[in-house]
């Protein structure tokens, strides 16, 4: 099994869909954000058809590397990202989405899938950049 997306004219605008810098399978990281507080939820893939069902939906739309399938946020779930923004970073080869996260980013159930394995936090006593 590969973890290409399919292959299909682009749905997207040409002014965007020609700045994309897309990974060999056609992929660009898109990286859900909480929008009012600056929390990193989680990282899904894109093709431009999933950047397109977002941009045009509300919705975050993901491809699925695993499942070879697109996936709406919440559809399963119960836990939605309605999308407040979409931005491209300054090289064009990764998404950021600004969401209003309903429930649980992750899919092992916490709010997001950057808590569970800390390796550095610099707030904690002992830690690179502290006195202790």
């Amino acid at each position: 099994m590969t973890s290409s997306s399919p292959r299909r004219p682009s749905p997207l605008a040409p002014e965007i869909a020609d700045r994309l810098k897309r990974s060999a399978d056609g992929l660009l990281p898109a990286i859900a954000q909480q929008y009012d507080t600056g929390e990193v939820l989680m990282l899904g893939w894109m093709d431009d058809e999933a950047l397109h069902r977002t941009l045009t939906t509300g919705r975050c739309t993901y491809w699925s590397r695993s499942r070879q399938e697109y996936w709406v946020k919440g559809d399963t779930s119960g836990h939605f990202q309605w999308v407040k923004s979409v931005a491209l970073d300054c090289d064009a080869d990764t998404v950021l989405v600004k969401v209003d996260q309903v429930g649980a980013a992750c899919h092992t159930g916490t709010r997001t899938c950057f808590d569970a394995d800390v390796l550095l936090d610099a707030r904690t006593d002992g830690a690179p950049g502290t006195d202790q």
